[in-house]
């Protein structure tokens, strides 16, 4: 393996060794389900598992309470502009977006 590099861009970060390399043990077969967890559907009991496990484990590190919720959601920053101003807009409301491309 070549030197490390260590990315400080936006987005995806540097990782732990310990935690890459238990992903790199569990992505062949998740434990006890004989499939990985990429293999499985997103709908079965194991992926509720791990999904779950992962929210729990992300309310203990953080502190969050029992009155939130931990969401897992694709789009990235743009997907969180986006949500900005739908969750402060008063109900019944429109809101207009320009897409100017930059």
């Amino acid at each position: 393996m070549g030197k490390k590099i260590y990315n400080f861009s936006a987005g995806p970060a540097i990782l732990p060794k310990e935690v890459l390399q238990e992903a790199q043990e569990n992505l062949m077969e998740l434990p006890g389900v004989g499939m990985s967890i990429l293999e499985i559907s997103h709908r079965s009991k194991p992926f509720d598992d791990v999904i779950n496990r992962a929210k729990a484990d992300i309310k203990m590190l953080l502190g969050i309470g029992d009155d939130y919720s931990i969401m897992f959601l694709q789009g990235g920053a743009s997907l969180q502009f986006y949500m900005v101003p739908l969750n402060i807009m008063p109900p019944k409301n429109v809101a207009d977006y320009i897409v100017t491309g930059a």
